[in-house]
């Protein structure tokens, strides 16, 4: 079978790359640069805790010393605290990291798979489809045509996938703009962000009165400088000033000596495409939507993006065409994203307004700031990983269904299983090779050797309903999961969101779970309709 064709190797382009590689599918990448990335201090990605453990697990690659785990977390407003948070050692933060830090070590994991070419210098200028394929053309040098089963349009903002399948892209330009520097300075907060809110020195040119500094490796900070509507010109000695200045104010003093590595001014759009599937083409990252709301999370939610798309993919490549699969892509991350961006539109004119409602509420600004730290790190309606409570694949109407802390199509905490050769491992290290997980809860199991207890009690009728499932799936067994009984039966989807817990061992639910989670079955109109392609 033709391989998946990829446009783009940005961040998304060769995680998706990578993704169907750990499930044998091959994929070409098609670059338009060449095949490297410019250093780029000045434009980095803040990662939440399950996404920076997706890369670690494509990768082979720990990134806690790439780039930074923040330590804490603090919000000023003036010269007041008005917020701390303290990450602990086993507690989630996020990840900054440079970006090309991040395809730097995307594309090192990638020279390493025999299944993913990376053509480099190959711009695209066509796409054909019909139903059994994708037929894609590259100019250059050598022109070359190129034939998928599927084509993902990761290329970018500008995505020439979507508008050769002339896909409507609306939203609002110049949501907010920020100047950024990176640069090498000792800051009082060694391994701690800051979010500082009217600060009280006085800023040299426009100013909205925010700046927020978060930590790289080797003492290398970027600080981030809303700037107000409009279209002033950041000039280089304009923000010279506003460097020395805001470094001054930190240190109450003179300013520390830095050394200035990066520069540029990074533009927030919010634009959601209309459609995100087209037949055999579909679209991820930020071809798909922009929603950098606090400048650095994008990359996140495309990197969600391609780990929701992998497996489905995946499941199509090797088992056939499946209409409601694929389409479940669309119809799960597009939701998300729209959410995120009518809570950003609905916030952030109260964020960033002066006067009104804030003048007369006691406390407001203080609660702004929660706000604005929640999105910062990955939490509440700004920030939160989203959950597919309405999805297409989510079973219906399972009697033995029970509740646990993680909502239905919400990801699973990272709880220690027992996995079926008797080791312990974490239960995301299980994700993203196309199989189901179901996971018992067994109290006590931890403390025996597996072949004492896996031919005891409900074991044995659970193993042999964990055979008998329509997709391929992998048994584990934890001690304990949050909110969860003895002998609940967690079903999780390759992705990490859990499907359904139910009740104890039922094989009947824990069948009708797994088949719609895995789209149902593809009927035979399907079959012979999938690809098409009409608009």
């Amino acid at each position: 079978m033709d391989p998946v064709i990829i446009v783009g190797a940005g961040p998304v382009g060769l995680t998706l790359a990578l993704a169907l590689a750990r499930q044998e599918v091959p994929s070409v990448v098609l670059d338009e640069g060449p095949g490297k990335d410019e250093p780029r201090l000045a434009r980095t990605v803040v990662l939440r805790e399950d996404t920076a453990a997706l890369m670690e697990r494509l990768t082979g690659t720990p990134l806690d010393e790439a780039g930074v785990r923040f330590a804490g977390w603090r919000a000023m407003r003036r010269r007041q605290v008005t917020g701390e948070i303290t990450f602990g050692d086993d507690e989630p933060a996020p990840l900054h990291i440079a970006q090309h830090v991040l395809t730097g070590a995307l594309r090192t994991a990638l020279a390493r798979e025999r299944l993913v070419k990376i053509a480099v210098n190959s711009r695209l200028d066509t796409i054909e489809q019909e139903p059994s394929g994708v037929t894609a053309h590259t100019r250059g040098p050598q022109g070359t045509w190129w034939r998928g089963s599927h084509l993902i349009g990761c290329d970018g903002p500008r995505s020439t996938v979507r508008k050769l399948l002339d896909i409507r892209f609306p939203g609002r330009t110049a949501v907010e703009r920020h100047a950024v520097a990176a640069l090498r300075v000792e800051l009082p907060w060694e391994g701690e962000a800051l979010l500082h809110r009217t600060p009280p020195w006085r800023m040299s040119g426009p100013s909205a009165g925010e700046v927020t500094a978060r930590p790289l490796p080797d003492d290398v900070w970027r600080l981030d400088w809303l700037l107000p509507p409009g279209k002033d010109l950041v000039t280089p000695e304009l923000l010279l000033t506003r460097v020395r200045e805001t470094l001054a104010g930190w240190s109450d003093g003179p300013t520390p000596e830095y050394e200035l590595l990066d520069t540029g001014v990074h533009t927030v759009h919010h634009r959601l495409a209309r459609r995100w599937r087209v037949g055999r083409v579909l679209l991820a990252g930020d071809a798909a939507h922009l929603l950098g709301t606090l400048g650095t999370q994008g990359v996140d939610e495309g990197l969600r993006d391609a780990d929701n798309l992998a497996w489905k993919l995946a499941l199509t490549w090797h088992h056939g065409p499946h209409e409601t699969l694929l389409d479940s892509y669309q119809t799960e991350r597009r939701a998300v994203v729209a959410a995120r961006l009518r809570a950003a539109d609905q916030v952030l004119p109260l964020l960033r307004g002066g006067g009104g409602i804030r003048s007369y509420v006691p406390g407001a600004a203080r609660g702004h700031d929660v706000l604005l730290t929640d999105g910062h790190l990955g939490r509440g309606q700004l920030g939160a990983p989203g959950t597919y409570d309405g999805s297409p694949l989510a079973p219906r109407d399972l009697e033995a269904e029970v509740p646990v802390d993680t909502p239905l199509g919400a990801p699973v905490e990272d709880v220690r299983v027992t996995a079926e050769d008797g080791s312990f491992v974490r239960l995301r290290d299980r994700l993203g090779r196309g199989a189901l997980l179901v996971v018992l809860i067994a109290p006590g199991t931890g403390v025996w050797e597996r072949r004492h207890w896996v031919s005891a009690g409900i074991m044995p009728r659970l193993a042999a309903a964990v055979t008998a499932l329509p997709s391929p799936a992998e048994l584990l067994v934890a001690e304990s999961y949050p909110g969860a009984a003895a002998h609940t039966v967690l079903l999780v989807r390759p992705d990490g969101h859990l499907v359904t817990a139910l009740n104890g061992v039922r094989p009947a639910d824990l069948y009708a779970a797994a088949e719609a989670a895995v789209g149902g079955k593809a009927s035979e109109s399907e079959e012979a309709t999938a690809g098409s392609g009409a608009k």
